[in-house]
């Protein structure tokens, strides 16, 4: 059984329709492993509080913006406030504080890139761009459209060990990810949708 982590910044997930039937989707199994974590899937919603079903002060909220930042500009650490220009805030801590929550868009590189676009409220939320430290775990069994795309598991859980201050909530939540791609590759699967046709 997944141990369930107390997190103190909650996630909201905006997640492409098409993504939602992913066999190696990681979704579901942030939500299943933090306590607060919840999904909204769609195309667009009119504000943060109606994605959250929930009255909320977007400027407590942060966004794990699609671009990167060039390995010169990375220093700081694996999540880095941007300013509205992509560049690297001079005062991270600043960036970070008061934080309650954070957006991640879940998709391929395409999806993604039309939940940002068409969800302009986004841009107000504070920007944080991850800094993986390595290549995505998924490897071979899904393609990711850059060296360092990361799922959206992996994505939150090195952003939830920096604003948490605790390196344990990546490990945590990397567990369950780890057994799925284990199994994945017991079993012989790659990513691909669910068959939702009825069985007869």
């Amino acid at each position: 059984m997944t141990e369930t982590i107390a997190n103190r910044v909650a996630v909201l997930i905006l997640q492409h329709p098409q993504e939602q039937d992913r066999v190696l989707g990681t979704a579901k199994l942030i939500c299943s492993t933090l306590a607060d974590a919840r999904i909204a899937v769609g195309l667009s919603w009119r504000n943060l509080g109606h994605a959250l079903k929930a009255q909320v002060d977007a400027r407590e909220w942060g966004v794990l913006y699609l671009g990167s930042i060039p390995a010169a500009k990375a220093r700081g650490g694996p999540l880095i406030g941007l300013d509205r220009k992509g560049e690297p805030l001079a005062d991270q801590g600043a960036a970070r504080q008061g934080l309650k929550g954070i957006v991640a868009l879940d998709g391929n590189w395409a999806q993604a890139k039309a939940l940002w676009w068409r969800n302009p409220w986004l841009i107000k939320l504070r920007r944080f761009v991850v800094v993986p430290d390595g290549p995505s775990l998924y490897g071979d069994l899904r393609r990711e459209a850059r060296p360092d795309a990361v799922s959206t598991l992996e994505a939150v859980a090195l952003a939830l060990s920096v604003l948490e201050d605790d390196p344990g909530v990546r490990e945590k939540l990397l567990v369950p990810f780890r057994a799925l791609l284990a199994h994945a590759r017991a079993a012989g699967v790659r990513d691909s949708k669910r068959d939702r046709r009825r069985r007869s």
